[in-house]
């Protein structure tokens, strides 16, 4: 092979540029590995001076035929991307130039441009090639461009026989986040929950109405892990999704209207106060969309009509009594305080049974205000020496710090000691109401209660501890019942560790899905001392 000339080369790709024959110019660029830095960079100072529509395909031949050369020499691919970004009509063009192979650049700096001029091109270009990777580059580039005219093409990804291009297309639809685009994500759900759970989480970013509804539909899921993903994006949206939510308490699906309750009161917008009073007003008959309500209104502010929360103190089950009770002390005041001392004053049974829930419950608002009374007195002492010694000890602190010194040392003085150690009963549950009411019942059981607000907290302390057996909800934010019974088999078989589910939610695919993953019994919301005696009774002594 003869000699390379330097010079030759220079006046040879000077002389290409004034007659615009490209085809040479190219032969003499394929040559630039061979020669020295200086004579490098001379022909591509010379080739970037040229027109724009002559530089652009040969530097991008140099950039994807020698892409060793085009490292050492990144002015190759700067100069590429400057005259593109300069020149948007050219990278078109250049798009649809059938001669150049390798569009890799264009597509990305098409991309970065958000250039919705190149849409076109980029669908005509989907069409004409095989290969995945180019195909996933040009369905991310429609994605950053954001086109509403791309959503049927990228709508054809989404049922594509590779998985790699349905995720792509998913995202891409994301990123053009028009109700339409949005409309036909809602359309591919239901058949892969790795799948729902990203369209899902592109909802809760987009926040448009079909978005915050299709989030908000997901809460009926037959899936548990599909219901809480939707129940925490719902919080963490807000204020902006409590509209859609209201309009869900008119529905009569109980599971659904729990949830929506659930998510209404952890969001705690008071323009949710007066819907749910509403729905109580109307004496729902599932005592667990009672609680929910009383639950959610525990955590909202009450500026008016609070004393209707009074009724649920003599609900038939003592779930709801005590929602109602917290809900009243958050929102205790000079009306609701006359009101409870009419209903305990005549130290009926029903009377017998408020003090009941009142002591229980800790609500430190209401027992202040009766302290004082000797009838409340005389009936608080029936329960608070039987009560749990966290309970006891929580109200003689509260007694002495405001003065009440010998209502304290009743309470102190009338405490039944415990006998021998009792046997450890673990409950999970990520409402704190709920496990008052475990720490209460269980306790009335003669058992030990050891209990957790986070799953989490459970599986680490069972690493090293078995109760005798454990209580767990279905949902739970972060880990589920299900996925904590898992966790839970891994160490302790259904012999060695009894799991019984206790959850609000009766669909039969939930069950389906406790008992596989090694639930031994589930129990529906709300219990009571007999019917936890009962559930547990099927696997461990209860007397």
């Amino acid at each position: 092979m003869a000699e390379l000339n330097e010079e030759h080369m220079i006046e040879e790709i000077q002389a290409n540029i004034k007659t615009g024959d490209s085809l040479k110019a190219r032969l003499v660029l394929d040559h630039l590995s061979s020669v020295d830095k200086t004579t490098q960079n001379r022909l591509l100072y010379e080739l970037a001076r040229a027109d724009a529509e002559f530089t652009i395909p040969l530097l991008n031949h140099v950039l994807t035929t020698f892409p060793d050369l085009a490292m050492e020499l990144p002015v190759i691919r700067e100069t590429l991307i400057s005259h593109l970004i300069a020149y948007p009509e050219l990278l078109i063009d250049g798009l649809r130039n059938p001669v150049i192979l390798d569009k890799t650049v264009m597509i990305e700096t098409a991309g970065e441009l958000k250039l919705d001029e190149a849409t076109p091109a980029l669908i005509e270009l989907l069409g004409e090639t095989d290969d995945n990777d180019i195909l996933k580059l040009i369905i991310e580039t429609l994605g950053l461009i954001g086109d509403p005219q791309s959503v049927n093409t990228l709508t054809d990804y989404l049922y594509a026989a590779d998985r790699e291009l349905i995720i792509t297309s998913i995202h891409a639809l994301g990123q053009v986040g028009t109700p339409t685009a949005m409309h036909r994500l809602a359309e591919r759900m239901g058949t892969d929950n790795e799948l729902d759970l990203l369209i899902l989480g592109i909802f809760a970013d987009v926040q448009d109405q079909v978005s915050l509804e299709k989030l908000n539909d997901t809460l009926r899921s037959h899936h548990a892990h599909m219901r809480i993903y939707a129940k925490d994006e719902l919080i963490r949206i807000g204020v902006k999704s409590v509209p859609v939510l209201i309009e869900n308490l008119k529905e009569t699906d109980d599971d659904f209207l729990v949830h929506t309750l659930n998510v209404l009161g952890d969001i705690g917008d008071e323009s949710a106060i007066m819907p749910i009073r509403n729905l109580l007003d109307s004496v729902p008959k599932n005592a667990n969309v009672r609680f929910a309500a009383y639950e959610a209104l525990a955590l909202l502010p009450l500026r008016k009509g609070a004393y209707t929360l009074a009724a649920g103190l003599t609900d038939k089950e003592d779930h709801v009594c005590v929602a109602a009770a917290r809900a009243i002390d958050r929102n205790f005041n000079e009306i609701l305080a006359a009101g409870i001392k009419n209903m305990i004053r005549n130290k009926d049974e029903e009377a017998r049974h408020i003090v009941k829930i009142i002591t229980n419950a800790q609500v430190d608002n209401i027992f202040l205000n009766l302290a004082g009374e000797d009838y409340f007195q005389e009936m608080a002492l029936i329960y608070l020496p039987h009560s749990h010694q966290d309970t006891r000890n929580h109200y003689i602190a509260l007694l002495k710090k405001n003065r009440h010194d010998e209502f304290a040392a009743r309470v102190a003085g009338g405490e039944v000691e415990s006998g021998a150690a009792k046997v450890k009963i673990c409950a999970v549950d990520d409402s704190r109401m709920i496990l008052n009411i475990y720490k209460a019942t269980l306790h009335e059981l003669g058992f030990e209660p050891v209990l957790f607000e986070f799953p989490a907290g459970a599986l680490e302390w069972l690493k090293n501890e078995k109760p005798a057996l454990l209580l767990t909800d279905l949902n739970m934010p972060e880990i589920s019942g299900i996925q904590l019974t898992e966790g839970i088999r891994k160490k302790y078989n259904a012999e060695e560790l009894p799991v019984v589910m206790v959850t609000t939610q009766s669909d039969t695919q939930d069950h389906e899905a406790a008992e596989r993953a090694g639930v031994n019994d589930i129990l529906i919301k709300p219990f009571n001392a007999d019917t936890l005696k009962a559930a547990m009774g099927k696997f461990i002594s209860v007397t």
